[in-house]
């Protein structure tokens, strides 16, 4: 069988998930997650791609992007971060072999409908997994730099953020309270199923619209729209 199709399209954000080879760790040691990080400020200057939102997890990675120009700048990029980490690793453990599983799973996002959903689902990785009892005290994510906790280094701002207030003080409290509501349970299956499929994170409606400037016929399982915030 072929591979499953993955979309990336330029200017559209991208939900991107690369895990470790048979689930295995990837970062132990604090300077394994630097390393990765440094790799990613340098090279998404090179290719062109805006970070919206990042995870670093022991044995996998969440990055939100946006391709600027190129379709392939999201591909030449994760090939970069893998390649500098795989090599890195074994270098350090004097060991060879693969350090990820295969191809990274990526998710083209409907800005209007799912993207603030995204970042908060990429930033509360640690708190679902029992790490942390709030994403502030998880070092290796965007959280603190989003919210002011951290020297900026790798965001860039996003279309969906900078309405949250009209200062940044009222943006990082609109977002802080955002975080704080618990994420209706369909809405965390459907990210979460969408980027492993390979699918949009979308409404019909988004499918639709990608379809016309493709011209390529999209099926997704699942759609539809998180649950309105109350």
């Amino acid at each position: 069988m072929g591979r499953p199709p993955r979309l990336l399209l330029p200017g559209f954000p991208h939900h991107i998930v690369q895990r470790g080879h048979n689930r295995n760790a990837v970062f132990v040691e604090a300077g394994d997650y630097a390393y990765y990080l440094a790799n990613l400020q340098e090279w998404k200057q090179r290719y062109e791609v805006e970070v919206h939102a990042w995870c670093l997890m022991t044995n996998h990675v969440h990055l939100v992007l946006t391709p600027r120009q190129q379709q392939k700048g999201i591909s030449a990029l994760m090939r970069r971060l893998a390649g500098r980490q795989s090599r890195y690793v074994n270098r350090l453990e004097r060991r060879l072999g693969t350090l990820w599983c295969g191809r990274f799973h990526s998710s083209v996002i409907d800005t209007d409908a799912y993207l603030l959903a995204c970042l908060r689902y990429v930033e509360l990785n640690p708190v679902r997994a029992g790490m942390v009892d709030h994403p502030a005290d998880y070092a290796w994510s965007s959280h603190r730099e989003r919210m002011g906790l951290a020297p900026a280094a790798l965001l860039d701002a996003d279309p969906v953020t900078v309405l949250l207030g009209e200062s940044i003080e009222r943006r990082r409290q609109a977002y802080a309270q955002y975080l704080g509501t618990a994420a209706d349970k369909a809405e965390v299956e459907l990210i979460r199923s969408s980027v492993q499929r390979n699918q949009l994170t979308g409404s019909g409606g988004f499918v639709s619209e990608i379809e016309q400037r493709t011209g390529l016929r999209i099926e997704n399982r699942g759609r539809g729209r998180p649950a309105q915030e109350k």
